[in-house]
Order: structure tokens, then sequence, then C-alpha cells
């Protein structure tokens, strides 16, 4: 049996210490957490960055490598730094290193990096190793190459290839958010359709649970299935709460596919053990070729944005006519005097407080007291997604409903009102590729921190 603890869907969103502290308790084989995923968007990925603020991931990571020395277990992080691009390894790596310094703790950290060069995608493209996914774009040695970040997600064999090392902690760059929790009852020998169905229903922590912000749970892999149980007192996993996560990010509620494989849970079976515990069988894993996610993110334009609110109800009744106006005029403008085609640029005034949400989809036609309009402009250069802004910051502020009116003056709630984003990134990779050996695309380090 092994037995394998998740203190939080995602490091960053914060846990709860006394549930911890329990899990800690009950002797652990195995700390894992996940430390990001594509949800916020591409920005992350494209400059190879946390969303998360390094004070609050340092405050949780070290909660976690005390709870690691306290278990005398391993301690691992998948997806670090939001995106797994190998600057963020980096970046957790020095914030192990800091903490290690501070408590005085020697570890051995190992490292695995999950960052992808142009030149070896172009080869394995060229070799016919990679495959689209559904959607994904044409691709092509151009895309590649104008990618600022690529990532292959790494399945169970690399983490488990890291642990092997003997390491304390191991920082993984991209993986999928399964492997880092079924590696090690994988090597442990436990029922391989078990070992990725819990580390499904585990990946985000307690979301699997009755209460989801509490965040710890206790998942035990064994020959047959797995148990899985909320570390929180006041929290119950239920048959209900941990089948329906298979509907979590994923689009076949029975199958989910893996590096290696797919799992399918068709035949699970979901039995109450008791009030807080759910006992899983009958899960299978089949496997397949071995092929990892690419990932990539490119930039796609720099933006300007600004932001101006109605509150005249006359203009609140009739903001989507006055919305309309400002946007034909200012594109007008645009195209005239700064010579960009219609092609080349985009230019959006969002509603907020009436559709900025779902746009023409929006069904509820109530009036609001006020509405926000949020002007994105972007542009193939930042220098002219500024000047675009700029062209649009007097319509916002003064422009009128009809020319025989006197010109209002609406509210900017910062000076200036026009705000740079900077690069405004795309996805661009939605494919897999095929490996002979599930470690040539990864590149694993091991460090000895705190020794001084």
């Amino acid at each position: 049996m092994t037995r394998v603890l998740i203190p939080t869907g995602a490091l960053g969103l914060g846990y709860d210490r006394a549930a911890l502290s329990r899990g800690i308790a009950n002797r652990p084989d195995i700390i894992a957490v996940d430390g990001g995923s594509t949800d916020s968007g591409p920005s992350y990925l494209g400059r190879g960055v946390s969303k998360y603020s390094r004070t609050s991931t340092k405050a949780e990571w070290r909660g976690l490598m005390q709870a690691r020395a306290e278990a005398g277990v391993p301690l691992v992080i998948g997806t670090a730094g939001t995106c797994g691009a190998d600057s963020a390894v980096d970046w957790l790596l020095e914030i192990t290193r800091e903490i290690a310094a501070e408590t005085g703790q020697t570890l051995r950290v190992a490292t695995l990096k999950s960052g992808q060069s142009a030149a070896a995608v172009k080869a394995a493209l060229a070799e016919g190793r990679i495959a689209p996914l559904f959607p994904a774009p044409d691709i092509s040695e151009a895309l590649i190459d104008a990618c600022s970040n690529i990532v292959a997600l790494a399945g169970a064999e690399q983490i488990a290839g890291a642990l092997a090392t003997g390491a304390d902690i191991v920082i993984a760059g991209r993986t999928t958010d399964t492997a880092i929790i079924a590696a090690l009852p994988l090597v442990s020998g436990d029922h391989p359709g078990a070992c990725w169905h819990g580390a499904k229903i585990g990946e985000c922590g307690a979301i699997a649970t009755t209460q989801p912000a509490t965040g710890v749970i206790q998942i035990d892999f064994d020959a047959t299935g797995f148990t899985m149980e909320p570390m929180a007192l006041t929290a119950a996993a239920t048959p209900y709460t941990v089948s329906a996560h298979m509907l979590y990010e994923n689009s076949d509620p029975f199958v989910l596919h893996e590096p290696g494989g797919h799992l399918d849970v068709t035949g699970a079976r979901y039995t109450a053990l008791d009030a807080r515990r759910v006992r899983v069988e009958g899960s299978e894993w089949i496997k397949g070729d071995y092929t990892v996610k690419l990932e990539g993110a490119r930039v796609a334009g720099y933006q300007t944005v600004a932001l101006a609110l109605l509150r005249d109800r006359r203009y609140v009744r009739h903001a989507r006519e006055w919305a309309a106006d400002v946007q034909a005029r200012v594109a007008a403008q645009i195209v005239e005097r700064m010579g960009l085609a219609p092609e080349d640029f985009t230019l959006e005034l969002r509603l907020i407080g009436m559709d900025a949400t779902l746009g023409p989809l929006e069904n509820r036609t109530t009036t609001p007291v006020e509405v926000g309009v949020l002007g994105i402009v972007t542009c193939p250069t930042e220098a002219q997604a500024a000047e675009a802004g700029k062209m649009l910051n007097p319509y916002l502020l003064h422009h009128a409903l009809t020319e025989n009116e006197p010109m209002p003056t609406f509210a900017f709630p910062f000076s200036p009102a026009e705000m740079q984003r900077g690069a405004l990134y795309e996805f661009c990779l939605n494919h897999v590729m095929r490996l002979d050996d599930p470690m040539s695309a990864f590149r694993l380090d091991v460090h000895e921190v705190g020794h001084g």
C-alpha cells in the first residue's frame, strides 16, 4: 500500500495547516502538490513566470518543506511556477535554497526540466513524431520558432526517475497533473488503473470533497483500488464528489489520456466506507504509444487597455449604440492616421455590467446603475498599441450620443486612463510528440542544497 498526501490543488492557493498536520501524523509515503496549469492563460508560459506571488509561494513551500522534514518522506511538485517552464523550475529552486538556509535543512533536490528547444521540436516534426490534438493550429517550423517557450508534459516515468535519485524534494517542470501522484504507487506495484484514477481524483486536492477550500486529502493505493479521505475533519468524500471529478477539465468522463496509455473508468465502483471515506475499484489502465503533450506560447501582438465609467442614465440605456459608434470612429482613425490595415489590429469595447462576459449570448436585459467600458486595443507593436490607446482616450472621456447635444464627461478611474499591457501571448501548440525513450525529452539534475 502507498499513501500519498496532497496538501492543496496548487501551491499558492493555501491549505489547512491543521489538516496538513493530521495528514503528516498518518505517516504518508510521499507528499505531492501541483504547481500550476494552463487555467490562467498563455502569458505565464509565454513569459516563463509564476502567476502566484513569490512571498505567498515561499510561505506555503516553507510549510511543506517543514512537513516533509517531519515526515521524512519525499516532497514532489509538478508544473512548478504555474507554467512549468525551465525558468520557473529555477525560480522555485532558488526559493528552496533560501528556505533551506533559513531553516538549517540539508537536502538533495532533483530538478526535472520539461523545456523543449525549437531545434528538437523541429527535428521531431521532420521525423513524423508530432501529431495534432483537437483543436490544434497547423504546425510549421516558423510557428515553432515563434514560440518563446515550449514544454512537454512529463508523465509518471519521469517523476519516478527523479525519485530514484534519492531526492528529498523533486521540483518538476511541466507535468500532467496526475503524474506526481501516480508515480510512486506505480513504482510500488499498486494497481495501475487505481494509480491513475486516484491521481486524477486527487489532482486538485480537496476539490473532490464537500469542502474544496480545505485543500488536504490522503489517498491510499493498493493492489485492487484506492481509498480517498479528506484530512479536514469537517470535510467528506462521497461517491458523488469523487466520481464527479472525472468530468473536471476532461472531455470524456470515462477516459483520461496520459503518456504511455489511457485510463478507462467505465467499470469503476465507488463505495462509501463511512461518512468521510470513499473506496474505488474497477478502473483499468490500457497501455499505448508513449507520447507527451506539447504546449507552446508565442507573442500575438501588444495591448493597451483603458477603462471609463458611464453613470448618466441616458448613456447607460444606450451604452451599446454609444460603444459601437466610438469603436467605428476610432478604428477608422487608426487606419487613416496610423496606416494600419483593418486586419492588422483589433479594437474592442466591452461593457462591464451589461454583457462583457457573454457578449451577444447574454440574454438578460436589465438596466444597470452604471456601466464600465473596457477598451482593448491590440496592435503588432507596443508603440502602435500605445498610440492607438491614446486615440481611444478622448472618445471614452467626451463622446456624445448625437451631434446635437452638449459634450458629456465620463469618469476615468485612473490617470493616465490607458495602460500598457505589453505583449499579448497565445497558445499555439496543442500536439503530442512520440518518444522512444520517456526520458529523452527531459533533463534531470541533482542539487545538494543547504550544505554550506
